[in-house]
């Protein structure tokens, strides 16, 4: 018989005291693709779900002298999130009545076919991975529905570039760059382009939580590890398994927290909080920041070897002030992105909101203009967007990009030119050699200017 594999193989657990079910079971997932566990009684069940963590699990009714339903709430005790299909030999109504009240997701009646089989484990998945988007997009996380970057700017070209080089690899990326940038949509962007772009993109937003809870948070917990654990909980490690893991403002993460961190990223192993049992993730990590992680480490608030290990490749985010060229289409894509979301009658702005557009310095970057435009669109009350609308600072405080001829020292404009070569250059080295100067000179002048 010819199976045909799934687009998504999962993780599933047999538990069956006939040897001869199991193996049969066993190789009709593993040939749809699934990778299967097996065990032929409670206690070695429970120790694969220690260890292991299992999509759906195919439960024998009858094992030995104990009865299946008996195992149900250990089973959901240890996975609340696993699928549970009931499987016997001698069906009845009120059996099947029975399972389902215990929490079984469903129940199949032996013997049964390899379609039947492959049938029930594909319903149970859909269902499971329907949940994780779901929980997904509650934590504001998505899976391959990241639209695609473009730009018409020489920086963030060579950034979309050296994105799209290393997408289709596992290596950490770590994303550098002012609030505002886009960091998390270049983040996406990766995952878009990789080959786990099915899967789901998870983000962990580092400093939104105290070392213990982001300890959870990230690696999840055993029941009574804490004060209101109720429960087993997959940590967003375990969620993104497969996928691709964002650790957004990594440089927040507490000192306390780094050397569990450190081993993750080095080794993808971890342990969840109270479990003392080891786990390995199958995941790709993309880490961001807008700290400046040298001098954390000198300072003694970020470790060196972690700083090492997520700096594997590093991509420095140009703020929006050097991309001149994005500035009116990230504009006009805002501005008809929430007058369709918001209803409004807002299409185009006036010629002089264009030119307080390009004028001002945007020093919250693509984030301040996204919500100056979605404060202007919900004002709106016809098509045009007019100066007024856009609620930017007085306009003596506002500055464009600094030009040759301006009236500006010339410690400014060494400042905007080395950072705009940096923004082009492919690595501290292009740039030295752009400008003129060696290495460690450029390194003085990072240091002297902020950069």
């Amino acid at each position: 018989m010819v199976v045909e594999t799934p687009q998504d193989p999962a993780r599933i657990l047999l538990i069956d005291d006939e040897p001869s079910v199991l193996r049969a079971f066993r190789y009709c997932l593993e040939d749809a693709g699934h990778s299967v566990a097996t065990a032929t009684d409670a206690a070695h069940a429970e120790d694969l779900l220690q260890r292991d963590v299992f999509d759906l699990c195919f439960l024998d009714l009858r094992l030995g002298e104990t009865s299946g339903l008996e195992l149900l709430p250990s089973l959901h005790q240890l996975a609340p999130w696993m699928k549970v299909v009931i499987v016997t030999a001698h069906s009845s109504i009120d059996s099947a009545l029975e399972a389902i009240r215990a929490g079984a997701a469903d129940y199949l009646v032996k013997p049964c076919s390899p379609k039947q089989l492959q049938v029930a484990a594909a319903k149970q998945i859909r269902a499971r991975r329907i949940e994780q988007r779901l929980e997904a997009l509650e934590n504001g996380d998505s899976g391959s529905g990241a639209e695609e970057m473009d730009s018409g700017s020489p920086a963030m070209k060579k950034v979309l570039e050296t994105l799209r080089q290393v997408a289709d690899t596992d290596v950490t990326v770590l994303l550098l760059g002012d609030s505002g940038t886009g960091k998390g949509v270049a983040a996406r962007e990766l995952h878009r382009c990789s080959s786990r772009a099915k899967e789901l993109f998870v983000t962990v937003n580092c400093p939104s939580l105290s070392a213990e809870l982001l300890e959870s948070e990230l690696f999840g917990h055993k029941k009574g590890a804490f004060t209101g654990a109720t429960e087993n909980k997959l940590g967003r490690v375990d969620q993104a398994e497969r996928g691709t893991l964002f650790l957004d403002e990594v440089g927040d993460v507490p000192l306390a927290l780094q050397p569990k961190l450190l081993r993750f990223v080095q080794d993808r192993e971890f342990e969840r909080v109270g479990d003392p049992v080891t786990r390995r993730a199958n995941v790709r990590l993309i880490a961001a920041t807008n700290r400046k992680l040298q001098e954390m480490v000198k300072q003694g608030t970020f470790r060196e070897d972690l700083l090492y290990r997520l700096n594997v490749i590093s991509i420095w985010m140009p703020p929006l002030r050097e991309r001149p060229e994005d500035l009116l289409h990230l504009a006009q894509t805002f501005l008809l992105r929430y007058a369709g979301s918001y209803r409004r009658p807002a299409r185009v702005f006036s010629a002089a909101a264009l030119d307080a557009i390009r004028a001002y310095a945007w020093p919250g970057n693509i984030r301040e203009l996204q919500n100056v435009v979605e404060r202007a669109v919900i004002l709106c009350s016809g098509e045009t967007i007019d100066l007024g609308m856009l609620s930017l600072p007085e306009s003596a405080e506002r500055q464009a990009r600094p030009r040759i001829g301006d009236p500006l020292s010339l410690e400014e404009l060494e400042r905007t030119h080395i950072r705009g070569v940096m923004a082009t250059a492919s690595s501290l080295d292009a740039a030295a050699k752009t400008l003129g100067i060696d290495v460690s000179t450029l390194y003085r002048k990072r240091m002297q200017y902020d950069l």
